[in-house]
């Protein structure tokens, strides 16, 4: 199986918008169809009935992202990792390929695909304003933010500036380094993770259910959580637990 690294976006940084393509910032797992698989973006492929499989085309490999809906994180990651797939969609927003954007957007709306394969719509930025009063919308749905591609930009399997994400609120990764023991009503069990990220070590204290007080993420895991800003020491504020990356 052929492993495809997808396009990582970078911080949206404040520059003019005008002319980038915007869409809806998902909350859920990237997953890549290679004319064959779906893979994560570290290459591990996920479990899925040859049933669905069957139903992709074979010729494109598309980059795109298992999606169960705003908010629904946490059950998105169960059925992506237990392969009961049912209720979720497939979000395709990219064709792997040597065209431009907008060729590649033109080959993507002329794929036959299932119906449980949905195409993310882009919608063309006019200014900042433009920007701001979609991102709000976006907000007010209960959506995480918003993707901005830069027009006529290649496809790159790697992290770039040709794609951006503008988010209110921040999820990043961090490596469990350590637990601090409960007390209260968590005595006996995780208070919180002590996790490093980008060299800050910090704690993640909340975010868990009681199934995962009982039995965290091991130390060494990387976990995705989400925060408001970094500290003037570069440690997040008000970390919250998302997931064990052990999806991927």
């Amino acid at each position: 199986m052929d492993i495809i690294k997808p396009t990582l976006a970078k911080n949206y940084d404040g520059q003019d918008p005008r002319g980038w393509w915007m869409s809806e910032k998902l909350d859920g797992v990237r997953a890549v169809w290679n004319g064959s698989d779906f893979h994560s973006r570290s290459g591990k492929s996920f479990p899925v009935s040859d049933e669905l499989k069957s139903q992709m085309p074979s010729s494109a490999v598309i980059d795109g992202e298992m999606f169960g809906g705003r908010g629904m994180f946490q059950k998105t990651v169960g059925r992506v990792r237990s392969g009961d797939w049912d209720g979720l969609h497939f979000m395709a927003f990219d064709l792997v390929s040597k065209k431009r954007w907008e060729a590649r957007q033109k080959a993507l709306q002329s794929l036959k695909l299932p119906s449980w394969v949905k195409i993310v719509e882009q919608v063309k930025c006019r200014s900042s304003k433009h920007l701001e009063t979609y991102e709000q919308t976006l907000i007010d749905l209960g959506a995480e933010g918003v993707m901005l591609r830069r027009p006529g930009s290649s496809y790159t399997q790697s992290r770039t500036k040709d794609l951006m994400k503008l988010k209110r609120i921040r999820t990043e990764e961090a490596t469990v380094i350590g637990y601090q023991d409960g007390q209260g009503k968590h005595e006996g069990r995780l208070g919180a993770l002590v996790a490093d990220f980008a060299g800050a070590v910090f704690r993640i204290g909340t975010g868990f259910s009681d199934a995962q007080r009982e039995a965290p993420p091991a130390i060494g895991a990387s976990v995705t959580f989400s925060f408001f800003e970094l500290t003037d020491g570069g440690k997040p504020r008000f970390p919250t637990f998302i997931a064990a990356r052990d999806y991927e």
